[in-house]
């Protein structure tokens, strides 16, 4: 399903927008928690080995491909003023976001091993051509900077598909079956005030015909006042008078936290919403049932990391450097 192949970009690619509201300080987290990647400082790395999980290593060429790649996305929305514009504090968080999500993938594909979970002859070769796409797309200069040859894009891309398709095993068993009842959605209109009597008043005149929405932009002291909700989305009190409301019934004033409401039910059974809602509670089941191995897999897994070499990278500000396919190109192959 689509929401589905949206959460295994997710684990597996750049997640631009998702930095974007940690970088403005506007963002909430996501449904699923980033996971403790904090790496320890050891020795004994081999040449380029930035950080090691367990048995698996991240070289820089990796580090270098995935972070180009992002660098040149936001370049290519923002335009390459942005780095100055972000007063140096840009490149830092697209560093830890690039490690974060290369300790992510290389901790999946030992939770694939663990499950036994392996690409057949066919993903092989899906690999082997989406490897073979992208390499050829990189420019002379770009191959030298980035470090980077064409075994090492055939490597991270496996690494990708593996990360998918254990995702997948993990979720397999998530009941996609979710009734009407329990996504129902409504969409109702509402006022608040701070003040019960004024709220009965004003519950008395929109039940004797005056306009719900006039009186809501006269009164109301929430600057919302339509909106669409589900099944435990709501106060428990609100909710309860919303979903006892007929399409066009207006309800009494409803003692709440925020103050009291009046309610003015607009569709008692939203199909297009209830029908959105659905997707969003799988979702949320397929994320917890993620979660709930990895997190537990993550947890006894050793990380370590070249704090030298991790320091000495930075980002490639050449004009010659125009890769951002990486993750497009990947998806092409086995977006499916």
């Amino acid at each position: 399903m689509k929401h589905d192949r949206t959460k295994k970009k997710y684990i597996v690619c750049t997640l631009m927008a998702a930095l974007l509201l940690n970088l403005t300080g506007c963002g909430q987290k996501d449904a699923q928690k980033e996971v403790d990647t904090k790496i320890v400082l050891m020795t004994g790395f081999a040449d380029e080995e930035v950080f090691r999980i367990s048995s698996l290593s991240c070289t820089k060429p990796e580090i270098m491909v995935y972070m180009t790649n992002m660098q040149n996305e936001y370049e290519a929305v923002f335009g390459s003023q942005i780095w100055e514009a972000a007063d140096g504090a840009l490149e830092p968080k697209i560093k830890e976001t690039v490690i974060a999500r290369m300790a992510q993938v290389k901790t999946m594909v030992l939770l694939a091993e663990s499950y036994n979970v392996t690409l057949d002859k066919e993903e092989h070769e899906k690999v082997k051509k989406a490897a073979g796409a992208y390499y050829e797309s990189l420019g002379k200069k770009e191959k030298a900077e980035l470090s980077v040859e064409k075994s090492t894009i055939e490597m991270m891309y496996k690494e990708l598909a593996l990360a998918g398709k254990v995702y997948d095993r993990i979720i397999a068993d998530v009941n996609p079956e979710i009734s009407d009842d329990e996504a129902r959605t409504i969409t109702v209109q509402q006022i608040l005030v701070s003040d019960a009597q004024a709220a009965i008043e004003i519950a008395k005149r929109a039940k004797e015909g005056e306009d719900f929405e006039v009186l809501a932009e006269k009164y109301s002291e929430d600057p919302v006042v339509t909106t669409s909700f589900g099944i435990g989305q709501k106060e428990e009190a609100y909710e309860k008078v919303a979903f006892d409301l007929d399409t066009g019934e207006i309800s009494n004033a409803v003692q709440t936290k925020n103050g009291y409401y009046i309610l003015r039910c607009m569709s008692s059974f939203d199909i297009k919403q209830t029908d959105a809602n659905k997707e969003k509670i799988i979702s949320q089941r397929k994320t917890e049932a993620f979660n709930e191995v990895y997190n537990g897999f993550v947890s006894g897994l050793t990380k370590n990391i070249n704090q030298e070499l991790w320091d000495s990278i930075h980002l490639l500000h050449d004009d010659e450097i125009q890769t951002a396919t990486f993750f497009t190109v990947f998806e092409e192959y086995f977006d499916h």
